[in-house]
């Protein structure tokens, strides 16, 4: 397996080289060079398998024994061993054709932790096996900042640097990063939204001298590792809907801003899973649903919701869904991006919009459609969704087909989004680690949203 850029203008590279470059040195994104193909035969074989089992066949797919199986074993067995339930992302069956995904079980209570434990991991791993410097720059909307930090804190030979807009997370979120002190992490939070933080993050990492000169490795989903970890969790949940004999319509209500939650469930669909439908949510943050609905690739005007880490307007992943759309053509996947940067969007119709319209559907849910969607399900079924969630709930209850099994994926546990559950007069009871991070002190460094400021934190702690 070999790995190659959605722009074409990178020799393939394996998996480990593609797990370091992160962004391809061309400004794309890197995908494998083929899809593997899982057959019926071994569907039925892995349904039998727990969650790490099921990874590792799945990442040994991916890595093509770059990493000795006996090793990779390892990764996936410690990276799953710190999650607090024995299933890992368990699905819990609510009625009326409801499943719930959780997959808030890590360490920070977020989905980010699926992916972000085990290429915490993988990262130190390398950085041992090649005595290579591993310096970590990645921006959050909320919660993969925590799951990164979570995940290579005082690990020697790393070191990591995450970018969050100031005030514009969750306080939990904010003090799940803010509250680390050891010597390895850098916190900055940056005067601006998250799409400020990401483009400099891609700007810098498109720097290909900088990017060199100081070791820049990615953590945020532009980084194929942590696509290919996120896949799991579909074929972990679709087996769990054979095992009730509910797959004859298994869908997926996904809420997401960044386009890389969604786009694993469409690797995995891909490789073979038969999703009936792959639903996208998102919030008034909605430039993805208007994608799928209208054909308009568009940034609107920046809104706050009860939602925050789907509060994203250029979504990261979305050029790698281009590049299948469009065939794999990865001269026009350069071309579409260049008129994007150039008139700041994108148009599609006809068949390719027929084409998108058949991949996904979407809805994008306003901000009290999500509160009422909270306090429903609470009501109706004694479940506490947090926000995230209840954009995907939402939105799976809204375009709901008859005889469909809709599993909404749970992005986080609802202590981490209290503002808005207090909104609805629900009280719930912080998880102790999360009620103890209120004690402690706070170390970050509020930076202006500027590609030279950021470079002068990096330069100096690095």
């Amino acid at each position: 397996m070999k790995y190659i850029s959605t722009r074409g203008q990178v020799s393939p590279i394996g998996f480990v080289d593609a797990i370091l470059m992160g962004l391809a040195d061309d400004g794309g994104l890197l995908v494998p060079e083929h899809i593997p193909q899982v057959p019926e035969a071994v569907l039925k074989q892995w349904q039998k398998l727990s969650y790490p089992e099921l990874a590792l066949e799945v990442f040994s797919l991916y890595v093509n024994e770059e990493i000795p199986r006996e090793d990779l074993k390892k990764l996936v067995d410690d990276s799953y061993s710190t999650f607090r339930h024995e299933e890992v992302t368990p699905v819990r069956e609510l009625g009326d054709g409801r499943y719930v995904l959780e997959l808030f079980h890590g360490p920070t209570f977020a989905f980010k932790d699926v992916a972000l434990q085990f290429l915490g991991n993988l990262y130190s791993y390398v950085s041992r096996k090649t005595n290579s410097i591993i310096h970590i720059l990645g921006a959050t909307s909320g919660d993969t900042g925590a799951s990164a930090i979570e995940g290579v804190r005082g690990k020697e030979g790393i070191r990591i640097c995450i970018l969050h807009p100031h005030q514009k997370v969750s306080k939990v979120q904010e003090l799940q990063m803010t509250t680390v002190d050891d010597a390895n992490v850098l916190n900055l939070a940056v005067e601006g939204t998250f799409d400020d933080c990401q483009r400099i993050i891609k700007e810098l990492f498109a720097d290909v001298g900088f990017k060199h000169q100081y070791h820049l490795r990615a953590i945020n989903s532009i980084n194929i590792a942590r696509i290919l970890a996120q896949t799991v969790y579909y074929f972990y949940a679709y087996f769990r809907l054979a095992d009730k004999g509910q797959t004859d319509k298994a869908s997926f209500s996904v809420p997401t801003g960044n386009f890389g939650d969604i786009f694993a469930g469409y690797l995995a669909q891909k490789m073979g899973l038969p999703i009936h439908r792959l639903i996208l949510a998102t919030n008034e943050n909605n430039i993805l649903a208007r994608f799928v609905n209208e054909g308009v690739y568009q940034p609107g005007e920046f809104r706050g919701t009860y939602s925050p880490s789907m509060d994203i307007q250029v979504a990261s992943n979305f050029e790698r869904y281009l590049y299948y759309l469009h065939g794999e053509n990865a001269e026009k996947v350069t071309s579409l991006m260049a008129q994007f940067k150039a008139e700041g969007q994108l148009v599609i119709e006809g068949d390719v919009l027929k084409q998108v319209q058949a991949d996904f559907a979407a809805y994008s849910v306003e901000n009290e459609e999500c509160l009422n969607a909270i306090s429903g399900y609470y009501e109706r079924h004694n479940y506490l969704l947090d926000p995230h969630t209840a954009c995907g709930a939402a939105a799976a209850d809204q375009l709901a087909e008859e005889g469909e099994a809709a599993v909404v994926l749970s992005t986080a546990h609802p202590a981490k989004f209290d503002e808005a559950i207090r909104l609805r007069q629900i009280a719930q009871t912080y998880p102790e680690p999360i009620q103890a991070l209120f004690d402690k002190p706070q170390i970050q460094t509020v930076v202006g949203g500027t590609n030279e400021e950021i470079k002068a934190q990096l330069e100096a702690f690095f």
